[in-house]
């Protein structure tokens, strides 16, 4: 008998749990029996054959087999000292690719997903791995399923299956048995790992994890795809193919005219010009974005923002607009009940989700049981009763399980001693009619003794506009078109003051099997609670850097427009307001350039929202948390979910998640993404200008038909030297301190931007500066003048990474100092040079020792790089700022 044949008390005894669920102890037995719950990894190849496929560059290995060759010949020497440099580059590029693998995996485990389930009686969160066969999952509409489990009980539960059957239509999900062998696509009472929960909520008992499921049984059909490229990426590809290319085309002639000049024997050539190709060729530009991009994305973990699409870091430097949602990222989601207007006016005492606190009534405590006050009662009653959040005391300390904006309510209950689970016992509920944020409110049925009642809350206009009748001291009577006016008119009190107002209702009900929408009729008024959701303390001063930035940030909520009013005056936001109702009067193409908060939106409206602006050329970033969100975080340049709010299906649909749901780290994350993209220039501009430089002063040699200037022992050596260390530490420069005092850079803007004039003068400075050493230089033996252009040439490129700091700005403006991994670098390059010139090393790399004077030269040369930059840098900010 399959699982989905059996009655829910019989799935429990055969999973061996209960409605209380598993306890610790009996969750990590079961954890040791049945495994993780995930679907099995392809194992990585182990690290020496990643380290080998460093060398998998065909330039390379045509490199080494010619070394071989050499060396068999009797070019021992040469030949070891060769395959020496071309190791240690080889493990430069090793230790940077593993760092980047590191970096996403770490981002993986940062973004893997968690499930609700019940342990002891009580809802915890728990990563997805942990879960096992008798576990109860707690399932709510946006929740992803974890692992294959049979619904016990389930309100309007729909879930989406077309991930595991191509189903587009969301299933409905009963806890009713089927007594009849049904394919997977009929199993009306299972949900499945992989699916997701589009509605309602319900219970689930765990029955398959891992590779029991069912999707682990198609599990070849799920293997991760390729990760695609980034924009950046591809360029750099293109690029890199462009100059490798034409750097080819300038090894050969520059090889050929030598040859035929008599440089040596045909193999001497051969590897020289090998070698040149392997130092010009920019292969790993590609490896370096990526690099860049993975590193930066951990940085950018450290301050609560997990990038989960490579491309979302590039366009972070782009956004010019935040769409943000007001509840919990502008404001701390830290709902308390501090008004209640039930047909008199209540003051609720007490902060946070305590239960400690009274209700005053004129400044005198007053308790809901009183005669009085029974709309009150009903008010409070409602709110703990038509509620799906949970209040307990873990660890001493009274935390919300659920939406914050329902535990609110739930602790001004509890302050006048009513707790939703004692309620429930007398007033067990049978129904749910959920929430939606176009339906604006949600209702359930709850039996007490013989008698039905439909309890109802949500905004005050969608509760009144169901309403009939208003209770009033006990009276049931009718709700008229001035009593209507006068209760808005104190909702408008309520959010003018930044409360966030919700409105409760009811009717007895008859008994049936299902109720529906149709049934929120015909309903009793009693109550309006506001509550108070204070501004973040640091958004005020993170939409300053906004404004500062050029960026413009717009509020975009479902609350009220009085209460979006408020808070957008709390922190600083100013521009013009619009309502929902007013958009589906107006185009909303004529109304974003001048908005600064949309209020009562639905997520429809929302998405128009979004495009509206793409379509006007905005680069927008946009936040989310609920389901509905998740179309308008995918139109957006930069979606952002909640990660401590958010549904399942918005953190998949966001290119980043906030662990913390708060706006500044939106703004850290810009100012972090920024940063990433100006360093990724900064060793563009290095390592391209210096490749150039080394080409241009190779062929000007040929054409004058002078010996060559570096040995293929003295290129690969400049090329470890200068593509290695000091090009990584520019990686990892520190943000200028200007960087969210610029205006957003245009989506389109090519990533070499500015860079040209200075690139340009750096490299026919170098190679004219370099050629006359050399031509100077030779009178006094071919070994001193090579020795002098390889000083030359690794202090002028040393020189050019801090050059390269800014790429617009003096080098005296900046900070030199605040990179202390390039200060290492360059010193330590500066350390190995002099070790190979001024000791015996320097007939292993056929060079020889220069006087003082010899090598103020190159010296001179360095300094001038410096010079000619910086009068290229006037050119540039003049130009390009």
């Amino acid at each position: 008998m399959e699982i989905y044949n059996l009655k829910t008390e019989e799935v429990y005894k055969k999973l061996q749990t209960s409605p209380d669920g598993l306890s610790d102890d009996d969750a990590k037995r079961r954890l040791e029996v049945y495994g993780p719950n995930k679907l099995k990894e392809e194992k990585k190849p182990p690290l020496i054959l990643k380290f080998l496929e460093q060398f998998k560059s065909p330039l390379i290995l045509i490199l080494l087999v010619a070394v071989l060759i050499s060396a068999i010949i009797g070019e021992i020497v040469d030949s070891v000292v060769i395959g020496i440099i071309v190791f240690f580059a080889a493990v430069l590029g090793f230790v940077q690719e593993y760092r980047a693998e590191k970096a996403i995996e770490e981002l993986k485990k940062l973004s893997a997903p968690k499930a609700k389930v019940i342990r002891n009686g009580r809802i915890v969160v728990v990563d997805a791995e942990e879960i096992v066969p008798g576990d109860i999952l707690f399932l709510e509409e946006g929740d992803r399923v974890v692992a294959d489990a049979r619904v016990v009980e389930g309100f309007e539960l729909r879930v989406d299956e077309a991930p595991l059957t191509g189903e587009s239509t969301p299933l409905e999900k009963t806890s009713e048995k089927i007594k009849t062998t049904v394919p997977v696509t009929e199993r009306k009472n299972v949900v499945f790992a992989g699916t997701m929960v589009v509605r309602g909520h319900g219970k689930a008992v765990v029955y398959a994890t891992g590779m029991e499921t069912e999707f682990g049984k198609v599990a070849k059909m799920l293997e991760e795809e390729e990760r695609p490229k980034t924009p950046l990426e591809t360029k750099m590809e293109e690029v890199g193919r462009l100059l490798g290319a034409a750097a080819l085309l300038v090894v050969f002639i520059v090889a050929t005219v030598e040859y035929i000049v008599g440089m040596g024997d045909p193999l001497s050539v051969f590897i020289w010009a090998v070698a040149l190709a392997v130092a010009a060729v920019p292969e790993a530009l590609p490896a370096v974005v990526t690099t860049s991009l993975a590193l930066g994305m951990r940085k950018m973990a450290k301050r609560n923002a997990i990038v989960r699409k490579l491309d979302a870091v590039e366009a972070l430097g782009s956004v010019d607009v935040i769409c943000t949602d007001k509840t919990g990222t502008l404001t701390k989601n830290e709902m308390t009940v501090k008004e209640i207007f039930s047909s008199r006016w209540y003051h609720v005492k007490g902060v946070g989700y305590t239960p400690e606190g009274k209700i005053l009534c004129n400044g005198k405590p007053i308790h809901p049981s009183d005669e009085t006050a029974r709309s009150l009662y009903l008010t409070l009653k409602i709110g703990a009763l038509c509620n799906n959040a949970h209040l307990v005391k873990e660890d001493g300390k009274w935390r919300i399980h659920g939406d914050p904006t329902e535990g609110a309510l739930l602790v001004s209950a509890a302050k006048a001693g009513f707790f939703k689970e004692e309620l429930e016992k007398s007033e067990e509920r049978v129904y749910e009619i959920p929430f939606s944020s176009d339906r604006k409110m949600m209702s359930t049925v709850n039996k007490n003794g013989k008698r039905y009642f439909l309890y109802s809350k949500g905004s005050p206009e969608t509760i009144l506009s169901r309403c009939k009748y208003i209770l009033i001291e006990n009276k049931k009577k009718p709700l008229t078109k001035k009593t209507r006016q006068e209760i808005l008119k104190q909702n408008r009190k309520m959010a003018s003051g930044a409360l966030r107002v919700l409105a409760m209702a009811y009717r007895e009900i008859g008994k049936k099997n299902k109720y529906d929408e149709k049934d929120e009729k015909d309903l009793i008024f009693v109550g309006i609670q506001g509550m108070i959701d204070p501004p973040r303390p640091e958004v005020k001063d993170a939409i300053a850097v906004c404004k500062e930035a050029g960026i413009r940030v717009i509020m975009v909520t479902g609350d009220q427009r009085a209460t979006a009013e408020a808070v957008a005056r709390q922190i600083g936001l100013e521009g013009r307001v619009y309502d929902g109702a007013e958009l589906e009067k107006r185009r909303i193409e004529d109304v974003v350039d001048e908005a600064a908060v949309f209020a009562r939106v639905s997520p429809e409206q929302k998405l128009r929202i979004v495009k509206a602006l793409k379509a006007k050329g905005y680069v927008v970033a946009v936040t989310g948390d609920g389901i509905n969100d998740a179309p308008a975080l995918k139109t957006a340049d930069v979606g952002v979910a909640m990660g401590i709010t958010g549904t399942d299906v918005t953190k998949e649909a966001g290119a980043m998640v906030l662990a913390d749901d708060n706006f500044a780290t939106i703004v850290s994350a810009i100012e972090e993404g920024r940063t990433i993209y100006n360093n990724i220039r900064k060793y563009l501009f290095f390592l391209l200008s210096c490749n150039i430089a080394e080409i241009a002063l190779m062929f000007i040699t040929a054409i004058f038909r002078l010996p060559v200037p570096l040995l293929a022992i003295h290129l690969l050596y400049v090329n470890l030297a200068t593509d290695g260390l000091p090009a990584i530490a520019l990686g990892l420069e520190p943000a200028e301190k200007d960087v969210m005092k610029r205006k957003p850079r245009p989506k389109k803007e090519s990533i070499f931007h500015g860079m040209k004039p200075g690139m340009f003068l750096f490299v026919v400075y170098l190679t004219l500066s370099l050629f006359a050493l050399f031509s100077l230089s030779l009178p006094y033996g071919i070994e001193k003048a090579r020795t002098v252009v390889l000083v030359g040439m690794v202090l002028a490129e040393l020189a050019n990474a801090f050059n390269s700091k800014s790429i617009e700005k003096s080098i005296f403006s900046i900070n030199l100092l605040g990179n202390k991994w390039l200060l290492l670098a360059v010193l330590w390059e500066f350390f190995l040079l002099n070790i190979i010139i001024f000791t015996p090393l320097s007939s292993y790399i056929q060079v020889v020792p220069i006087t003082l004077s010899e090598y103020l030269l190159p010296v001179l040369v360095a300094v001038g790089a410096i010079v000619i930059m910086e009068i290229a840098k006037i050119f540039i900010s003049r130009k390009f700022s």
